[in-house]
């Protein structure tokens, strides 16, 4: 059996069980583009994260669980 053979029957059988072949395109995280990309949105989280006091915000409002 050949392996578009196998791939076809593959597929038969998945659709068979009610699944259907979906193609998702992602992000090339290899690229340099990217990690310059993720770099600098971690840099700007981490600025506001330094100028900003919605955790302690978080906290003072926070109920712990079971104590409500």
């Amino acid at each position: 059996m050949s392996v578009k053979d196998r791939v076809a029957e593959y597929r038969r059988k998945m659709r068979e069980r009610g699944f259907r072949p979906v193609q998702v395109w992602v992000p090339d995280v290899r690229s340099e583009e990217f990690a310059a990309e993720a770099r600098r949105q971690s840099l700007l989280l981490a600025a506001a994260d330094a100028r900003s006091d919605d955790q302690d915000f978080v906290e003072a409002v926070a109920t712990p669980w079971g104590d409500e």
